[in-house]
């Protein structure tokens, strides 16, 4: 028993002397907070090209026939100016103007039988129907010569503002037909540019806003104002829609011509 129990004894210590002979293990690594950077915010993708805008007038329109006539002079010619109220085309118009004369003849002989069954009818001598009838006529005959009268002033297209002749789509001594496009005219007193930015820009953007934009076609930069903000932004492309004018005259700007706008924001913008 004592034998047992010395060997036990001298098993505890070979296995305590081994355990003390063992290095212990290394400490662990302390662990490092890695810091993500924080993700970029995304920009429209205006900000990253070029913002191009086209030069347009202020006005413009087609003026076309009102009548079916013969085309007798065109007084402005393609590129030419004019002036508001200055007579562009004129049509030869002989008949509306017989028919004009016709329509007053039938109105004076309308008037002289009514003025005759009104003193008739003083006298006792002309029936009531054949009076009104009478009366009925004139306004007739008056109604005939307002309407040919309108007809013939449409012989003359005037210009509804002061421009320039886009384009000439008529020749004279042709023939043309009600509604049929005579000449395209632009009022280029005042060059516009339309033109999108990033709707985020609304925070400096305003109207009355000065920028520059160069031309491609002069290789020129000219002042600019922004006028008017578009009433919607587009959530897709998150833009704006924006109408500026060129501040000031410059006669080598032409409708038609386009380049880039610089629009530098604010710091911090």
């Amino acid at each position: 028993m004592k034998a047992l129990t010395l060997i036990a004894a001298l098993a505890a210590a070979c296995s305590a002397a081994q355990a003390a002979a063992v290095p212990p293990p290394p400490p662990p690594a302390p662990v490092r907070a890695v810091v993500q950077p924080a993700p970029a915010v995304a920009r429209p993708a205006l900000e990253k090209q070029d913002i191009r805008a086209q030069l347009s007038p202020r006005r413009f329109t087609t003026i076309a026939a009102e009548i079916g006539a013969k085309v007798n002079r065109v007084a402005v010619a393609e590129g030419g100016a004019f002036r508001a109220g200055q007579v562009l085309v004129a049509f030869d118009c002989s008949l509306q103007k017989a028919q004009l004369q016709k329509a007053k003849a039938v109105l004076g002989a309308a008037e002289r039988t009514y003025g005759a069954n009104k003193r008739l009818e003083e006298l006792r001598s002309v029936g009531k129907v054949e009076l009104e009838a009478s009366e009925a006529e004139v306004g007739k005959a008056r109604a005939e010569v307002a309407a040919t009268s309108v007809l013939l002033s449409k012989c003359a297209v005037s210009a509804p503002f002061s421009g320039r002749v886009a384009e000439q789509k008529v020749r004279e001594q042709q023939y043309v037909q009600p509604g049929q496009a005579l000449l395209e005219i632009i009022d280029d007193s005042v060059l516009e540019l339309e033109f999108l930015v990033p709707s985020r820009w609304l925070a400096w953007v305003k109207p009355g806003y000065a920028f520059q934009v160069r031309i491609d076609e002069t290789g020129k930069s000219y002042p600019a104002k922004v006028q008017r903000i578009g009433a919607r932004v587009d959530p897709v492309s998150q833009s704006v829609k924006l109408s500026a004018t060129i501040d000031g005259r410059f006669p080598e700007l032409i409708a038609g011509m386009s380049g880039r706008v610089s629009l530098v924001p604010p710091a911090g913008q």
